[in-house]
């Protein structure tokens, strides 16, 4: 990617993100443990994080970061708060920062590059849902094998998105619906709610609708798309490991680029497979 973080925000601005709103304090003490430890085993140098992260405030909203930010959130602490845009700054800078130093090292994690990436964001997702799971006491089924099964996780998808826009990740807008009727890649998927575990059991596929209404970090995850190739979706990859839990591989299409939604309206085409055995 040749794009500099200058260059891609003249390009894209996101002028319904200038005015922040207050993060929930049980999201970001959750989100700081998964981030900052998945960090530390990767890079752990504060002192380029807080270079990225005054650069994209800078940047990005013209305002100066406020002093302590990031030692603040590394050490989970809340007071005196924490706004949508300083989130959103600390997301971009920790991941640029492990995705730099993975550059450096030509991976991570045994992987290659690309793949490195990816893992790591994963595996913050998976850290983060575990405290989730926990704080919020969901009820999922071991598998998916009726609907049942399905009715709990529909009720636990539920609870996560009551909880993301509460805590102010989602603006004002959460739906992880089975009711599919798109065009994708020159393809017309359709897809009943009613059909979906029939599909999943048959065919060994079934589809998803995610809606999301002013992601707290939409702008950086634009930012790091399209400077460094992947980006942090911290929501999805949460998604992500719930359907594991079911024995499920789920996530959006590998196609999926957050350039192209309105703000108010960022539709992600996920594609689920397994959960039916045992």
């Amino acid at each position: 990617m040749s794009n500099s973080l200058q260059q891609i925000a003249r390009q894209h601005p996101f002028p319904g993100y200038q005015n922040w709103w207050p993060m929930g304090e049980t999201f970001i003490q959750l989100m700081s443990g998964a981030i900052v430890a998945e960090w530390q085993q990767v890079d752990g140098d504060p002192r380029r994080v807080r270079q990225h992260t005054a650069r994209y405030v800078e940047v990005v909203y013209q305002r100066q970061a406020r002093e302590g930010l990031v030692d603040d959130f590394v050490a989970a602490r809340f007071e005196p708060g924490f706004r949508s845009g300083e989130f959103d700054a600390l997301s971009y800078a920790f991941f640029r920062a492990a995705f730099e130093r993975m550059a450096a090292a030509g991976g991570a994690y045994g992987l290659p590059l690309p793949q490195a990436r990816r893992r790591f964001t994963q595996r913050v997702g998976k850290t983060f849902f575990a405290a989730l799971h926990d704080h919020l006491q969901l009820d999922l089924p071991a598998r998916l094998h009726d609907e049942n099964d399905l009715a709990r996780l529909q009720a636990g998808l539920a609870r996560v998105g009551a909880f993301l826009r509460e805590q102010g990740y989602l603006r004002d807008h959460f739906a992880f619906t089975f009711e599919v009727d798109v065009t994708h890649a020159g393809q017309r998927i359709t897809q009943r709610a009613a059909d979906f575990l029939e599909n999943l059991h048959r065919r060994g596929l079934g589809y998803a609708l995610y809606e999301m209404g002013y992601p707290v970090i939409l702008p950086s995850a634009v930012y790091l798309y399209h400077t460094l190739g992947e980006a942090q979706h911290h929501s999805s990859r949460t998604i992500e490991e719930l359907f594991a839990r079911l024995g499920c591989q789920a996530r959006e299409t590998d196609d999926f680029d957050p350039i192209g939604f309105p703000a108010d309206r960022v539709v992600e085409l996920w594609e689920i497979r397994g959960g039916a055995d045992a």
